[in-house]
C-alpha cells in the first residue's frame, strides 16, 4: 500500500502531547457519507508519537497502510503496520508510536456515529 493524499494536507505538531509533525488530508473534504463523519489519511514523521487522547465524539478504526508502528488502546498495545486494523470505541485512550526513525507511518483514521 502507499500514502494516499488527495486534496490540501494541513500539518499538526506534538499532536495531543506528543512528537513530531502528523500531516493529515481529510479525503470526505466536507461532503456528507452518513453514518461517517470522517476518513482521514496521515503520515506521521520519523519517530514521532500522537499523544494519548480519548475518543469522546464518535468511535474508529485506523489502519496501517505502511510503515512500523504501535496503537495502544487503553493499556492495550497492538501493532500497526500495512493491513493492521485498530478499533477505538468510544470513551476509550488512543496512542501512536511510529517504531522507525527513518520512515514515515501511514495510516487511515474511520470515524462513524455510534
Amino acid at each position: 500500500m502507499s500514502a494516499v493524499r488527495k486534496g490540501q494536507a494541513f500539518t499538526r505538531e506534538a499532536l495531543f502531547g506528543g512528537r513530531g509533525a502528523v500531516q493529515v488530508w481529510n479525503l470526505l473534504a466536507g461532503r456528507a457519507a452518513p453514518p461517517f463523519t470522517a476518513v482521514l489519511s496521515c503520515e506521521l514523521a520519523p519517530g514521532g508519537r500522537v499523544g494519548r487522547h480519548r475518543q469522546e465524539h464518535f468511535p474508529e478504526i485506523v489502519i496501517g497502510l505502511e510503515g512500523q508502528g504501535e496503537a495502544r488502546v487503553g493499556d492495550a498495545a497492538q501493532p500497526l503496520t500495512p493491513g493492521d486494523v485498530v478499533h477505538l470505541p468510544l470513551g476509550q485512550a488512543l496512542e501512536l508510536r511510529n517504531l522507525s526513525d527513518e520512515a514515515p507511518l501511514r495510516y487511515l483514521i474511520i470515524k462513524a456515529r455510534g
